[in-house]
Parts: structure tokens; sequence; C-alpha cells
């Protein structure tokens, strides 16, 4: 790990490591993948991954679903935690979301990895939303970044996070991770920020709110479906 984060060279490399880890980690703690892709990534591209976030266990699910090598843009603060704090640092494209100098540095660190047809990852959230909540407001950075470099924004939907390894210490088990890849949405320099912001949550949170084991699970006030678990 010391070698293969000493330098950016390394990083498909380092990659092929993590997506190994990846696998070992959901399926040692008995979880199963199941993967639907409306539209296969092409490995001599670049591009930007979207996705809802509601577990722990989301950026491993990302890691898993790419061959592809995927740099994430992640909040400073994940720096201090011990030992991990100190590879994420060398690793992720970090951000002081507090700070509009260091939100406006995300954008030249990104570049200089787009270049070398690694594609970039943000969870659009920003956080990983309280359950009662569907889908939280998306931040502007990935729409941004898209359409600087026009590259495809892919979505991605995990329904089962959430479900299956909550942030409540007693809900959780073993079961199948679905993800859904959604076609992508395709960026050129004519494109509005606002509009694929837009575009990106509708589709996500349509995808969300017509899962009824996603639905049973999220609990909204005044919801005014039933949504009830056949198992």
């Amino acid at each position: 790990m010391l070698i293969l984060t000493s330098d950016e060279k390394y990083y498909p490399i380092f990659w092929k490591v993590m997506r190994g880890w990846s696998f070992f980690l959901i399926y040692g703690m008995g979880f199963r993948l199941k993967i639907e892709r409306e539209q296969e990534i092409d490995r001599n591209k670049s591009y930007m991954f979207c996705a809802n976030h509601a577990s722990l266990i989301d950026p491993w699910v990302l890691i898993a679903t790419s061959k592809n090598p995927i740099v994430f843009v992640g909040k400073k603060e994940l720096v201090k935690l011990p030992i991990f704090g100190f590879f994420y640092k060398k690793v992720v494209v970090m951000v002081d979301r507090n700070d509009a100098k260091s939100r406006k540095n995300v954008y030249g660190r990104a570049k200089n990895r787009l270049k070398n047809g690694t594609s970039v990852a943000i969870f659009p959230e920003g956080l990983v939303p309280t359950e009662n909540i569907v889908l939280a407001p998306f931040k502007n950075g990935a729409f941004s970044l898209a359409i600087e470099h026009q590259i495809p924004i892919v979505p991605q939907v995990y329904y089962d996070g959430k479900r299956l390894f909550s942030w409540d210490f007693f809900k959780g088990r073993p079961g199948s991770l679905r993800v859904k890849q959604c076609k992508f949405i395709e960026c050129d320099e004519l494109s509005l920020k606002e509009q694929l912001k837009t575009k990106t949550y509708d589709l996500i949170y349509n995808e969300l709110i017509n899962d009824e084991f996603y639905m049973e699970d999220t609990y909204r006030p005044n919801n005014e479906r039933e949504f009830k678990s056949p198992l």
C-alpha cells in the first residue's frame, strides 16, 4: 500500500488491489452483488460516476462495479481516521466543503486525474441523509466537472445498503445488494449545470421511490403509500 500510493502512476495497480479488497469485504460480510447495466462503460474513456449514498458499503460497491480506475472526491474530515486517513489523503481528491478555496482546488486536481483516463466518482448528496429521506438534494460539483471536461455522467442506484448495512446498529443482515447502472447522461459545452443536476436527481429519485424494498425502509413523514415486503 505504501508503494502503490507513493505515486499517481501506480494508481491503476492500486485500483486493482482495491477492487479485490472490495469484493473480499462485500462477499466476506455475507453480501452478494446483483448488477443491472443499461449501458456499459468504455475502458478507454473517462466518466463522472454519481450514486445515491445511504450506507458505508456504498463506496466499496462502486469500486467493485468498475474495472476502470476511479478517483473519489471525498470530504476532508475522513483524514482524521487512524491508518485509513493516511492512505485516504493520498488517493482521494479531498475537499473542505466549508472552504471556498478548497472547493475550487478540487477542479484542478480532478482535471489532472482525468487527463490519464481515470474517471471521477462523487456522491452528489454530499452526505448520508437520515433514513426518512429518499434522496437528499444534490450539490453542484459533479455536474460542473462533467460539463468542464465534457464527460458522460454515469448514474448508479443503490437500493439495499440502507436496509442491509444500516447506520442503525440494530438493523442489517446478509443479502443481495442490487445495483442499477442507468443509461449515461451525455454532456457537452452547451449543457447547463442545473439541468444536468435535475435530470440526474430525478432519474435516481424515481428509481428509489418506485422500489418497494427501499421505500419500506425509508420512513417518510406523511407517507401516502404503504409499502409491504412480500417476504
